[in-house]
C-alpha cells in the first residue's frame, strides 16, 4: 500500500532551510487551494472576493472579444499558470493575460504552464494585498519580459499601466485604458470596468 504523502512536496525544513520547489513540484499540488511559486517558495492564494471577480471578469471578457475577433491571439483567465523563472523556479498566475499569436505559433498550446511571461498581464488589487506585494508581481512581469503590465485597483477605481519601472501612467474615470502595440485596437473606458 502506497502513502500518498510521499508523492506530495513538503515544506519540511532541512538543516535550517526550507526545500525550494520546482514548478513540478507546483503543478502536483492538491487542487483544493490555489498557489503561486515564488523563488520556489510555495504562496498560498486565498480565494477571489466578489468584486475583485467582476473586475477580473470584465476586463478579462472586454480583452477576450476584441483579441478572438482581431485573431490577435489568446487570452487566459485567472489561474494560468506563466512560469517566469527558473532555478529557482517562480510561477505567477496573473488576473487575466494575454499572449499574441506569433508566441502561440511558436511554443504552442501547451498543457502546463506556459513557458515565460505573457504580452500583457492584468493584476486586480484584492483587499488583503499589500502595495509592496503587487509591486513585486509588476517587476517579475516586467523582468520575464512582459510587454505592459496593468494593475487594476477597485478601491481607487484606477488603472495603473506600466511599460517598465519608470513608464507607468495612472488612469482613472474617462481615460481610456489602451492596448497601444501590444494588444492591437483594444481600447474601452477605465470606469467601465468597475461595479
Amino acid at each position: 500500500m502506497a502513502d500518498t504523502q510521499l508523492d506530495q512536496p513538503t515544506l519540511t525544513p532541512r538543516a535550517g532551510q526550507q526545500r525550494l520547489l520546482t514548478a513540478d513540484d507546483l503543478a502536483r499540488q492538491p487542487d483544493d487551494s490555489r498557489y503561486e511559486l515564488v523563488k520556489g517558495v510555495l504562496r498560498k492564494m486565498p480565494p477571489a472576493g466578489f468584486e475583485h471577480g467582476i473586475c477580473a471578469a470584465e476586463i478579462g471578457s472586454r480583452l477576450n472579444v476584441h483579441v478572438r475577433t482581431h485573431q490577435l491571439g489568446y487570452v487566459c483567465g485567472a489561474e494560468t499558470g506563466f512560469k517566469i523563472a527558473q532555478n529557482p523556479d517562480t510561477v505567477r498566475a496573473p488576473d487575466a493575460a494575454f499572449v499574441r499569436q506569433a508566441s502561440i505559433e511558436r511554443q504552442g498550446i501547451v498543457k502546463g504552464y506556459w513557458e515565460g511571461a505573457p504580452d500583457l498581464a492584468v493584476e486586480v488589487i484584492s483587499p488583503g494585498d499589500t502595495y509592496a506585494e503587487v509591486a513585486e508581481k509588476v517587476e517579475e512581469w516586467l523582468a520575464a519580459g512582459c510587454t505592459m503590465v496593468w494593475v487594476v485597483n477597485p478601491r481607487r477605481e484606477t488603472v495603473e499601466v506600466y511599460r517598465s519601472n519608470e513608464d507607468f501612467a495612472v488612469l482613472r474615470g474617462t481615460d481610456t485604458l489602451d492596448g497601444d502595440d501590444v494588444v492591437e485596437g483594444f481600447q474601452c473606458q477605465v470606469q467601465d470596468i468597475f461595479v
